[in-house]
């Protein structure tokens, strides 16, 4: 069969870089599934994009779609036939569906029962006439924002400008939003020009001889490579930010890396208002020197070529440098404000207009800070960083450096409570009590700062269920989703075995002592739950932990998170070992019948009818005694199976519902007892054993 290659490409004004890679992905994809639903054969899809352009390049197209040979069922023969031995009716509009007649009928055995079949076949159709199609791909494209231009009703990323659509050297024709498909398309905005693309493979090439890099690896490549020239040529170090690089990349058609210079009085102010103010601001890289010390130079890269480099630095240079003049004054000012100053202005600012203050979050997020040091048992040196830290953790939000640079909360906080006389310890918890601050970020290190980070972000999460604000799809204003995470990460890294029950229950309290909460605290305490569970298990199933255990260990209260993983990966291991399956029943056996309880009873060992029962028994007090012991997960999964021989023993030759109802309560009590205690460990008949 014939192949041909697809062109498409979607002409746009510049799109926000963020959108870009996603927007690629999904353009790339959409066509490739099209081309699967409608039985297109292809040999290879590449995506392109710049910031004024989505396109996809698929090579070996065939010419038309695949011929289709199928078999397809009819009714029963039972049906098919009627007591003549004449086709009905059922027969003969099934063979006239499928475009045959009952000529054609065959009957083929299926689970014993004979069908009506004929042999079908579907002519593919061509492929040039299905291709107009992909006017709704894009037209179906969705985008994080959009926007409606001129008087068209469609809402789309950006205007579209132009569409190329290319078969082999044959235009796909249909239009968007008044714009027709053609085979041309647009060099770079300021040194190329409008061009003809005659063969879909000639694209790319085509538009580098434009100033347009078409492929975003290359683009990132060549970024990249120069960088690195200039970091050789200097004897500098460009640390590359990946995200920056990215942004960047999307930023630009035609990359031509260039440095310049700033003022090295700025060096005065911290490095990572500088850094910031380079990276966020103005997209540049920083330089530092081998030696890790940020110099008064920086890296930013043009969408052109090398024309008038030096002007283009010295724009660069003067836009930083008001940049910096600005950062300086507010870094000056801010240090003539005491730290009472700042903490009697959060009075002022309103967290939520249902929530409170900030003031009030502070004071409640250093009550639960404090609390947890008790609980933690932390020496009496930490307890006071634990409460200093929380009673100022916040003044650096109302600094005018943090106003112009709110990325900077909590490092400018650090820096200026060091300036004001504060403890080292105390500085670095205000720092590190926005840890984990994303995805990639470590969690906090010293224990006032893991503290102080666990307590605000529960905080948060608490006065946000109270007041009915709970995540839901992909709704989440108050990145709930992430601090809980980190709440979690934070509690694993630390290895503190606290309930987190307790820290949802005392957080609520706080809320309720507020009159925040507008249900019920149970019925808060329980989504707050729900909500930490999820986040858990997503933790356990990166550790890859098999499904069903998870749901075990989670099936009850979480407690202390810690144990609750390690008793995960014990279950996870001893999986493979031969005895798993019988030792899981024998728990499971238990579990199952203790359902049966209606109420728990004090064990009469005076109705012990037999000695299985009497073994069991002392088994379990045996085992109970020791689980009130420090013990590892594993030495606690090994006392529960230990249990085994008197539980197969006891079911064996003891018939739980007996008729005598005294016998009967007393021994689904004691099933009850013994269910209890496997179930600290873990719902064991949760787990799938085969």
């Amino acid at each position: 069969m014939a192949k041909k290659d697809l062109l498409l490409e979607i002409g746009l004004e510049e799109m926000p870089a963020r959108f870009v890679t996603s927007s690629s992905e999904q353009l790339s994809n959409k066509v490739q599934a099209w081309l699967m639903e409608k039985k297109i054969a292809f040999d290879h899809i590449t995506a392109f994009s710049t910031p004024r352009r989505l396109a996809v390049l698929v090579e070996g197209v065939a010419e038309s779609q695949e011929d289709i040979h199928e078999e397809a069922k009819g009714p029963a023969k039972k049906i098919a036939l009627d007591v003549n031995g004449e086709w009905s009716k059922a027969a003969i509009g099934f063979s006239r569906g499928q475009g045959a007649n009952v000529e054609d009928i065959f009957f083929k055995e299926i689970n014993g029962v004979e069908y009506v079949h004929v042999k079908k076949f579907i002519k593919g159709q061509e492929t040039i006439t299905l291709l107009p199609e992909l006017e709704h791909i894009i037209t179906a494209m969705t985008f994080p924002k959009n926007m409606r231009w001129a008087d068209k009703e469609m809402r789309y990323v950006r205007p579209i400008k132009w569409l190329l659509a290319l078969y082999g050297n044959e235009v796909v024709p249909f239009s968007i939003a008044t714009v027709e498909t053609g085979n041309t398309t647009m060099g770079h905005r300021f040194l190329g020009n409008k061009i003809e693309i005659v063969e879909a493979n000639e694209y790319e090439k085509s538009l580098l001889g434009q100033y347009v890099i078409v492929n975003y690896d290359e683009r990132k490549s060549a970024i990249v490579s120069q960088l690195k020239r200039i970091e050789e040529e200097n004897n500098w170090i460009i640390p590359i930010d990946e995200d920056l690089l990215e942004e960047v990349t999307n930023l630009v058609e035609y990359p031509t890396a260039l440095f310049g210079r700033f003022e090295e009085e700025f060096l005065e102010i911290p490095e990572e208002v500088l850094i910031t103010s380079m990276k966020e601001h103005q997209r540049y890289f920083p330089v530092k020197s081998a030696g890790d010390k940020l110099l008064p130079y920086f890296v930013t890269v043009r969408n052109g070529g090398h024309e008038h480099i030096d002007k283009v630095a010295k724009g660069n240079e003067k836009v930083l440098r008001a940049r910096l003049s600005d950062a300086s004054f507010f870094y000056k000012e801010d240090q003539k404000t005491e730290i009472n100053a700042s903490l009697e202005k959060l009075n002022a600012i309103v967290y939520h207009e249902e929530i409170g203050t900030l003031s009030e979050k502070v004071a409640r997020v250093r009550n639960l800070a404090n609390e947890m040091a008790d609980v933690l048992v932390f020496s009496a040196e930490e307890k006071v960083i634990v409460d200093r830290a929380a009673e100022i953790a916040k003044f650096d939000l109302v600094t005018n450096m943090v106003y112009e640079f709110p990325e900077l909360q909590g490092f400018m906080g650090e820096k200026y409570a060091l300036q004001k006389g504060e403890k080292q310890e105390v500085a670095k918890a205000i720092n590190e009590h926005y840890m984990p601050r994303n995805a990639d970020d470590e969690t906090p290190n010293s224990p006032a700062g893991a503290a102080l980070s666990i307590a605000e972000k529960m905080d948060t999460i608490a006065s946000c269920f109270a007041i009915g604000i709970i995540p839901s799809g992909s709704q989440d204003p108050y990145a709930l989703r992430r601090q809980a995470t980190g709440i979690v990460q934070t509690l694993l890294n630390k290895e503190w075995g606290i309930s987190l029950e307790w820290l949802i229950h005392t957080a609520l309290k706080h809320m309720e002592a507020a009159g925040i909460a507008k249900k019920d605290i149970g019925e808060i305490s329980n989504d707050m739950v729900a909500f930490f569970k999820l986040r858990i298990k997503h933790i356990l199933q990166e550790k890859r932990i098999r499904y069903d255990l998870i749901e075990a260990v989670l099936g009850n209260e979480i407690r202390a998170l810690p144990s609750l993983v390690k008793k995960a990966e014990v279950l996870e291991a001893a999986k493979e070992q031969l005895d798993f399956k019988e030792n899981i029943e024998a728990l499971s056996r238990v579990l199952n019948i203790s359902a049966k309880a209606e109420k728990e009873s004090p064990i009469n060992r005076d109705l012990f009818e037999n000695e299985f029962e009497k073994q069991l028994y002392s088994k379990y007090m045996l085992v109970n005694e020791q689980f009130e012991q420090e013990l590892s997960e594993n030495e606690a999964f090994d006392l529960l199976i230990s249990m085994k021989p008197e539980i197969d023993q006891y079911f064996d030759h003891t018939m739980v519902m007996a008729e005598s109802q005294e016998i009967r309560v007393n021994r689904l009590s004691q099933m009850a007892v013994i269910a209890r205690l496997i179930k600290r460990f873990a719902n064991m008949n949760e787990i799938i054993v085969k």
